[in-house]
């Protein structure tokens, strides 16, 4: 399964490591491809640099251990093409995970379980605890 972990979710595996978040990213990576998008590299980088400075390194050394397939978001996302997100930010997160057919996306982010989807068909969204639930 091509599995896409939402920014605020590595952002959490970074800034508060913990037992339960390093074995949801060890089951995605070694059961799954993990699929990570430019958009997410980007903001994880910049959150990393405006509020947790001291963990720059350690960021640095978590992707780079990470075994994931980097994807590049599209740059010209025209909003009417694609499923109503409320918040516009995440839209090209949800681009970026429909472009590269991603089965499932991991996220903590509320904006995502409120997706209007018309006629297309959208990845699997779930929060990190349920994707525990059942793939763990």
């Amino acid at each position: 399964m091509r599995i896409m972990i939402d920014t605020n979710v590595l952002l959490s595996a970074v800034v508060f490591p913990n037992p339960k978040m390093t074995g949801l990213i060890e089951k995605v990576t070694t059961g799954h491809s993990l699929v990570l998008c430019s958009h997410i590299i980007e903001e994880i980088h910049d959150v990393i640099n405006r509020k947790f400075q001291d963990k720059k390194d350690f960021l640095e050394k978590f992707l780079s251990k990470l075994t994931y397939d980097f994807v590049y978001t599209p740059t010209d996302i025209n909003p009417k093409n694609y499923p109503e997100i409320r918040d516009k930010d995440d839209l090209p997160i949800l681009v970026s995970a429909l472009t590269e057919s991603v089965d499932l996306i991991i996220t903590g982010d509320e904006d995502f379980f409120d997706i209007k989807a018309a006629s297309v068909e959208l990845p699997i969204i779930m929060t990190p605890r349920k994707f525990m639930e059942e793939f763990m």
